[in-house]
């Protein structure tokens, strides 16, 4: 993918078609690193599914044998000389502590590097396709952090829905604005 937000995108609909209820999408990046977590508390993988995850020729798709995801972003990080982590824990083995976090390491110092790309659309695109679900990001940079909980959104908004277009453009402003004082530059998009 040509952004790294592309695939937090991506993973994060894997979340959204497991169940889950709550999303947390963190970010740390400092001057040479990105580190990237999505987590969630959906259905969850059994152990056999887990471990062949990262095969391009595994998925729960019907349409295609072919699962892209998951293995591109595994290569995006270790391209970079990065790590990559994915944990989970199924529902029917786990019926009360159950999800998937998936993590990964990048070193932005590397020619290999792919850049992060549209974070502010990727949350807006997210928010507004599955507005029932507590989508919670946090961006730590250098100068500062970026925050959204959904939750927190909901209560202000008394009942006005998240897909509403409005309340998705001002979503995007209001992480706009963050980034802007967070770092002191526009927000990360290219």
């Amino acid at each position: 993918m040509k952004e790294i937000s592309l695939n937090i995108l991506d993973i994060a609909q894997n979340s959204v078609k497991a169940g889950a209820e709550t999303v947390r999408i963190e970010l740390k990046e400092t001057t040479e690193t990105l580190f990237v977590s999505i987590s969630d508390d959906g259905c969850g993988m059994k152990p056999d599914f887990l471990a062949a995850v990262t095969d391009p020729f595994t998925t729960t798709r019907t349409t295609r044998n072919v699962g892209l995801g998951i293995p591109l972003f595994k290569l995006a990080c270790e391209q970079t000389g990065g790590e990559f982590s994915i944990v989970s824990r199924d529902s029917e083995n786990f019926p009360t502590d159950h999800g998937t976090t998936t993590s990964a390491l990048f070193y932005k110092t590397s020619i290999d590097y792919t850049p992060l790309g549209d974070v502010i659309s990727t949350l807006t695109v997210l928010i507004q396709g599955a507005p029932e679900i507590r989508w919670v990001f946090t961006h730590t940079l250098p100068g500062g952090e970026v925050r959204l909980d959904t939750d927190e959104l909901k209560e202000a908004l008394g009942g006005v829905p998240l897909s509403h277009p409005e309340v998705v453009a001002w979503i995007a402003d209001y992480l706009k604005e963050q980034y802007d004082g967070a770092n002191g530059n526009p927000c990360p998009s290219i």
